[in-house]
């Protein structure tokens, strides 16, 4: 089955616009891409940016939006993550490098990027989609996740 059966579309659409919204006002009033990877960098030594205030709000707002909307609409959001700090560690390495080299994450490319018409965002994101397609299908058809 390619949908899950307890799949709702509005959820998604909402969350979407929400993310769209944000991008769109991050740009207008702080002329700031919101590209995650690098907000969360600028807040690392050596040299944190001088606007980190800002920056630490946007991805405390990150952390702290679904917390409080499945609170308020008493909604309940699914998550598996892996015990295995193995696996958690190579995944967070192997993250951060793509990164890293690839100049920004899913959220600067794929977001903000291909809204702009960037084609080396065009590029990242097909690779991104590329990559998570080929880990969903090695997971679920190879090893049996």
């Amino acid at each position: 089955m390619l949908i899950h059966p307890d799949f709702s579309s509005l959820p998604a659409l909402a969350g979407g616009a929400m993310i769209g919204a944000a991008a769109v006002l991050l740009l207008a009033l702080e002329g700031r891409l919101a590209g995650v990877s690098t907000m969360l960098a600028s807040l690392l030594p050596p040299k944190p940016a001088s606007d980190w205030a800002n920056r630490f709000a946007f991805l405390g707002g990150l952390v702290a939006a679904p917390m409080i909307a499945t609170t308020l609409l008493g909604l309940e959001i699914p998550a598996t993550v892996t015990s295995n700090s193995a696996i958690l560690l190579i995944g967070g390495l192997l993250v951060g490098f793509g990164t890293v080299w690839g100049y920004g994450c899913t959220s600067g490319h794929g977001v903000c990027g291909l809204s702009r018409l960037s084609r080396r965002s065009l590029v990242a994101t097909a690779v991104f989609m590329a990559a998570a397609m080929a880990t969903v299908f090695v997971t679920r058809h190879v090893i049996g996740g």
